[in-house]
């Protein structure tokens, strides 16, 4: 299978992106509002470059989301997946604590390859008022190492040390072995 069947879809803009940020900013908070009480997940495909969806992508998202649900079943209080042009977003609220919830969001997300494509975002209220996500080194993990190197993720990503050609390379076999794995 090529990397361009899993990167076939439509194009999204910089201005695209930011309004998806803005309107997932704004879901985030309804969602604490409503459950106040409850701990909310946001998930979301780590994937770069301008195409967001596509059929391949979808399967992956829907194969994470569906490991999810499996394991926390009987924590759930409310879930949604709403699928806007700029990617799949996954909401859930959860009864478990926030730490809690993010030990076991790790735990799924090591068992997958395809974990490694997902924002899996426990977030909470902070003394602002604000939402903030829990990191892995707050439950003493390594921060997320890059798909192609041994750096840390945010460091490749924000000094752009890979291209998005090579980085979807390497996201399309990891899609492609994973996709095939379970078939």
């Amino acid at each position: 299978m090529s990397k361009e069947s899993v990167f076939e879809g439509p194009s999204v803009s910089l201005d695209n992106m930011l309004q998806a940020r803005e309107a997932r900013s704004f879901r985030q908070q309804m969602l604490m509002e409503k459950y106040p009480q409850a701990s909310l997940l946001c998930a979301t495909m780590n994937i770069p470059g301008p195409v967001k969806t596509s059929e391949k992508l979808g399967q992956a998202f829907d194969s994470m989301i569906d490991l999810i649900k499996e394991e926390l079943s009987d924590k759930i209080i409310f879930d949604k997946k709403i699928t806007p042009k700029t990617g799949w977003e996954y909401y859930m609220m959860s009864s478990l604590p926030p730490l809690e919830l993010k030990k076991m969001l790790m735990t799924i997300e090591e068992a997958s390859d395809l974990g490694r494509l997902m924002d899996l975002d426990v977030l909470r209220k902070v003394e602002t008022g604000l939402l903030s996500p829990i990191s892995r080194t707050e439950l003493n993990k390594a921060p997320r190492q890059c798909l192609i190197c041994s750096e840390t993720a945010k460091e490749c990503g924000r000094s752009r040390k890979h291209s998005i050609e090579q980085m979807q390379a390497v996201i399309s076999k990891i899609i492609d072995q994973a996709l095939d794995d379970n078939h």
